[in-house]
């Protein structure tokens, strides 16, 4: 089982149509011999509030209805219970954030997931597993992920 950080440029590809998101629908729908997920997804509480918001944004787009949204959010909101394993947010994972913003051009939440992805590596790390893959559909997100020592991926570079 790979452990995989996902921001939520990237997760919102499982949920909305976007380049990438056969990639990030495989990924997340890979299943091993006895039907288990393949991989652990982490995330932050701050993933949820911004893939509700991205998924409200398309509907006030009119680029989805309304029985779309809400079937999107119920499936989302079903895999934040289910199927993501969320990562605690506290004061030392701020302070990394913040540092993160003086070393990489990095927006606030951002910086934030890049942290989380950062202090799961470490997790990882201290247990004996292999490190994260951090998953972000922005490119100078990814940038800053490997100047970090994180293996990154786009799911925009993926057809």
């Amino acid at each position: 089982m790979a452990a995989y950080y996902f921001d939520t440029s990237g997760l919102v590809k499982y949920y909305l149509t976007e380049q990438g998101s056969a990639w990030v629908q495989g990924l997340l729908d890979a299943v091993l011999p006895d039907n288990s997920l393949r991989h652990d997804i982490q995330i932050t509480p701050i993933t949820v509030v911004e893939a509700a918001a991205a998924i409200a944004r398309r509907r006030r787009m009119g680029q989805i209805g309304l029985d779309t949204q809400q079937k999107t959010m119920a499936l989302f909101m079903q895999h934040v219970q289910n199927r993501y394993t969320p990562l605690n947010l506290d004061e030392s994972l701020f302070k990394l954030a913040t540092d993160l913003t003086q070393r990489h051009p990095l927006r606030g939440y951002d910086a934030i997931h890049l942290a989380a992805a950062l202090r799961l590596r470490a997790y990882l790390v201290a247990a004996g597993l292999p490190d994260p893959i951090f998953v972000s559909a922005d490119a100078n997100q990814c940038v800053a992920a490997r100047a970090e020592g994180l293996t990154a991926e786009n799911p925009n570079d993926h057809s």
